[in-house]
């Protein structure tokens, strides 16, 4: 879902892996390997949830075998994982960002967003009134869509959630993280068991601040389970997921307070370590990143993409005959996610060969557009993107690090501006800081 903004990630969630571990960057300036492929699973993860529920159980299938259900069932077994994880990678990658000073992080970190959010949401209000079946939020006037931009968000919340949490932590950044860990984890056991007033998507907003919080206070501890894992503990945390799925079902618990957050812990768990290992099979693991560096598009095309498809197809496909019906029912969730995910990505390339990048970052100094390709490794190889993702590291406003300054380069260096680490060595060209080291190898 959504802009994620890169920057050394070595520096943002600290500590140091094992050569070849497929965790850490493998050289300076590398990004955080199983992060993209966490991502890209749980773009792909969000996207079909959405094609299961708004589009595959829409359409009148008639049939008698309980293929619609298993479908539905997969989906939800999924769903205490996508968000949470998605959040807690964001938090990790705004660990260094928060203790900086306001001037430095409020655009890229909460206007930004809130752009994107603005932007997207009249855009989505346009669009999705030529679906007035599709099954989804929309505001209907203008009431309705003061509340979306403020109080209620969309199925846009994503985007609102990053700058709503980033403006969160760091106001409450001199507060124990304990009790911000603890009140953020009171609020999601209160929003998930329905003891709070949760209208539209707000209830997503309740429960996954302490996510979010976790990646930015626990981040080291998280890169020390990611370091960690092996096939026999992927086993064992899917083991566990497994299980407490099937207890809360059988129990009927899921709406006990603090129940469906456990739960979410495990899947998150879980979700980490299939990623790691993903990392080492670069079939998967390449495909994955990839797309984990292109969340945004994703994330803000697929809905009216998936809209505009079921008001074409779902009657069409209700008047198949039975033989063909059952037939398309088999696989269909799978091949419209797809098709939504290929025009997604499609309707990105275009937008910005008509030069409308403003659609996917703030106007103005420091815009996508004009970002230098990064590096990210997968399966021990380096591959480049400039892709647009909903979650920001360090890494592409310094994508060549050194500790400590070289003494030949002191003379092409000015004073050090506030928020640089201290001994840095300052290129005239940077106006943002590097979270640790310092740049030198060009301009961004």
């Amino acid at each position: 879902m959504t802009t994620r903004e890169h920057t050394v990630v070595e520096s943002a969630v600290g500590g140091s892996a094992p050569v070849g571990a497929g965790t850490r960057p493998v050289s300076p300036g590398t990004r955080l390997a199983w992060a993209d492929v966490a991502k890209g699973g749980c773009i792909l993860l969000v996207l079909l949830w959405h094609v299961i529920v708004k589009d595959y159980l829409q359409i009148d299938w008639r049939l008698d075998v309980p293929v619609l259900g298993a479908w539905g069932t997969f989906g939800e077994l999924l769903l205490p994982m996508r968000m949470p994880l998605f959040f807690t990678i964001s938090g990790m990658f705004a660990a260094t960002a928060v203790q900086r000073p306001w001037r430095s992080v409020a655009r890229p970190r909460a206007a930004r967003f809130l752009y994107l959010y603005g932007v997207w949401l009249m855009i989505h209000t346009a669009v999705l009134a030529l679906a007035p079946d599709f099954p989804t939020d929309r505001a209907s006037d203008l009431g309705g869509l003061l509340a979306q931009l403020t109080v209620t968000p969309s199925n846009l919340w994503y985007l609102y959630a990053l700058a709503l949490y980033f403006v969160l932590a760091k106001a409450l950044r001199r507060f124990p993280p304990a009790v911000l860990l603890v009140a953020a984890g009171t609020l999601s056991a209160l929003a998930t068991a329905g003891l709070v007033d949760t209208p539209g998507n707000r209830g997503g907003l309740y429960q996954n601040l302490v996510f979010f919080l976790a990646g930015l206070y626990l981040r080291r501890y998280v890169l020390r389970f990611a370091d960690a894992v092996t096939g026999r503990r992927l086993l064992l945390a899917g083991a566990a997921y497994a299980l407490a799925l099937a207890a809360v079902a059988a129990t009927g618990t899921a709406r006990l307070p603090g129940v469906a957050l456990l739960v979410s812990v495990l899947a998150v768990l879980f979700g980490i370590a299939v990623a790691v290992r993903l990392v080492r099979r670069p079939a998967v693991g390449e495909p994955l990143a990839a797309l984990g560096r292109q969340t945004l598009p994703i994330y803000v095309l697929h809905m009216p993409v998936l809209a505009l498809l079921h008001r074409l197809i779902a009657e069409p496909v209700a008047g198949l005959d039975e033989p063909v019906r059952l037939a398309l029912a088999l696989g269909f969730p799978f091949s419209l996610t797809v098709a939504v995910l290929a025009i997604s990505l499609g309707l990105h390339r275009l937008l910005l060969a008509v030069r409308a990048s403003w659609l996917f970052d703030l106007p103005g100094e420091g815009s996508a557009a004009r970002r230098p390709t990064s590096r990210y490794a997968v399966g021990g190889r380096t591959a480049r993107t400039n892709g647009v993702s909903l979650i920001t590291s360090e890494e592409r406003t310094c994508p060549t690090l050194i500790r400590p300054e070289p003494a030949r380069l002191r003379s092409t260096c000015r004073r050090q501006p506030d928020g640089w680490p201290a001994g840095c060595c300052v290129p005239r060209c940077y106006a943002h800081p590097p979270s640790t080291g310092c740049s030198v190898s060009g301009c961004c």
